[in-house]
């Protein structure tokens, strides 16, 4: 785009900013009505939320969530220590300066650390 349609561009946007539209009130009502929460609204909310919760549990139980679950972990867990294990036999051979103590650290900051920060820092927000 030339420097003429910029300008021309920038002056559309700066009348249609200046431009005033009357809205009666209607933005007050509206916050006057979002704020106004009814606590049988609030009541049913968490109750809609523990019957999920409710049905999310007995569903997990009786389709074998558990050992789906279990299953799961295993094989991430099979997977990042083969990983890690290969990455540490190899380690010595490879042209590249990398030390294992500092990958395994650096492992360790992000799965462990990691998420506790930000767990810690979710549960303070809420």
């Amino acid at each position: 785009m030339t420097d003429n349609d910029n300008l021309l561009i920038e002056n559309f946007f700066k009348q249609a900013a200046q431009q005033q539209i009357e809205d009666n009130g209607f933005t007050e009502r509206v916050m006057e009505r979002v704020v106004q929460t009814k606590p049988s609204t609030r009541r049913m909310s968490i109750l809609w939320t523990c019957f999920c919760v409710a049905v999310a549990l007995v569903l997990f139980i009786l389709l074998g969530g558990w050992e789906s679950l279990k299953a799961t972990m295993m094989v991430w867990m099979t997977t990042a220590l083969t990983s890690l294990e290969v990455l540490i036999t190899t380690a010595p051979t490879t042209e590249l300066p990398v030390n294992p103590a500092v990958v395994l650290l650096l492992v360790a900051f992000v799965l462990v650390y990691l998420p506790y920060q930000t767990a810690r820092k979710l549960s303070a927000t809420l």
